[in-house]
């Protein structure tokens, strides 16, 4: 990838947008369009011991660090690789034990802080065309709230990592934070299950639309952006930062507050799916708006209550919440509500933690239609749901509709990872 394009994409000042990048060639479905490795990324805690520290693959028999015993390697190789990245961690994760506990985010800055003491000025291979010092960071921008977190993230990078970094001065912290906060990559599975965060300067180009035409998955620690849709030489590339299930109001909220503009693209100017979105159940008596309004109010407060809950409740008590808030919101919201569809999936997540296979599958097969309806068609959200739903039913001993799922699965992710990424290649195995 370059910047003059000669591989397909280029730079260019998006209108109204800044910086963004634009096709120089046609591209379909399932074109691979941009490919980037991480400038930094750190696994996530939970997740050692199924998954290498150094390229992020998911392995058995991986091989601990012989010092600290928490890192796990695919082979010498990785480990050495990734030693300039993990000796950051390594003796502190020895001296303070358990209580060991910085932040994925603080964890993704210590490392962005090496790796730029270590280049120096020379540019990466994830900088081809934006160096990580180029990041936006919207300073101007941040709430009391932000900066108070931000503080916090500052006291424990230096609280963690004294012993093995030189900090640049406080406002470069601040700044550094801001950029990590506004442009740090979820790196998830194919179940969309949370392996680490990243940043990818090259990718982080890409503008934001609620109708995107690519999509950005990862292999290990390289994120790919493989086109969604038929794509035009001279057209702008576009990927979604947020999650596409909910209405308009949601989706502008949820990008003022974590990126600072408001979305003007095709899907926010016509609202056009918000209807289907925010259906009502019919009912003999239609409710009064004031209802619609009250349970609309209900579905974000549950939503939002939920997510802390999930923090200090049993999976029981979970699962509870979840069952009482789809019966108040099912007195007005039809089944295919999307904060109905959000109270499901949460209850499928939570059957499946609690090994409730025969809950789980139900949940899921009321969730995958309306998903097919309200996501773009190459979803990550619907092959999750159809990849869940097809190993139940396998384990399940459904084993006909079990391969009919995870067929479906295939055929989205085929597209979004690519027919020779390790995902869709075990999926093979499985249907066979």
């Amino acid at each position: 990838m370059v910047p003059d394009g000669k591989e397909g994409i280029e730079k260019f000042q998006s209108p109204g947008k800044g910086r963004g990048l634009r096709a120089c060639r046609r591209f379909a479905a399932g074109d691979l369009a941009l490919s980037c490795p991480a400038y930094a990324c750190v696994l996530t805690v939970g997740e050692r011991g199924g998954h290498c520290e150094g390229c992020l693959s998911r392995r058995e028999g991986l091989s601990k660090c012989g010092k600290c015993k928490k890192a796990f390697y695919c082979n010498v190789d990785c480990q050495r690789g990734d030693w300039s990245m993990h000796k950051l961690e390594c003796s502190a994760m020895c001296a303070y034990g358990e209580k060991w506990s910085p932040s994925e985010t603080v964890r993704l800055a210590a490392r962005i802080i090496a790796k730029k003491q270590k280049t120096q000025l020379e540019r990466t291979v994830s900088e081809k065309m934006m160096l990580v010092s180029e990041l936006e960071a919207h300073l101007d921008k941040l709430g009391n709230e932000k900066k108070e977190m931000m503080e916090a993230d500052i006291a424990a990078l230096h609280h963690f990592y004294s012993k093995h970094l030189d900090f640049p001065d406080h406002d470069s912290l601040i700044h550094l934070f801001a950029q990590v906060n506004c442009n740090g990559f979820t790196i998830e599975d194919e179940q969309l299950s949370h392996l680490g965060s990243a940043v990818f300067p090259d990718v982080a180009l890409i503008n934001h639309s609620c109708c995107p035409n690519v999509i950005v998955t990862y292999r290990g620690i390289v994120a790919e952006v493989r086109a969604v849709k038929d794509i035009s030489p001279g057209e702008e590339i576009f990927t979604s930062y947020i999650d596409l299930l909910y209405p308009t109001e949601d989706r502008i909220e949820r990008l003022r507050d974590s990126y600072y503009f408001t979305c003007n693209c095709t899907e926010c100017s016509t609202k056009a799916k918000d209807k289907a979105k925010m259906k009502i159940r019919k009912l003999s008596t239609p409710p009064k708006q004031e209802v619609i309004k009250d349970m609309l109010r209900y579905g974000r407060n549950a939503i939002e209550d939920f997510r802390k809950a999930k923090h200090t409740k049993t999976p029981s008590e979970l699962l509870l919440i979840c069952e009482l808030s789809l019966d108040k919101m099912g007195l007005v919201f039809d089944d295919t509500n999307v904060y109905i569809l959000h109270m499901m999936y949460q209850a499928m997540g939570v059957c499946l933690f609690m090994e409730d296979w025969e809950g789980a599958l139900s949940y899921g097969e009321k969730i995958v239609g309306p998903y097919r309806l309200h996501y773009p068609a190459y979803s990550l959200n619907v092959s999750s749901v159809y990849l869940k739903l097809g190993r139940l039913c396998l384990g399940l001993e459904k084993e006909v509709q079990g391969v009919k799922y995870l067929k479906k699965a295939m055929a989205i992710m085929e597209v979004v990872f690519g027919k020779d990424h390790p995902y869709v290649t075990d999926i093979r195995k499985e249907i066979k």
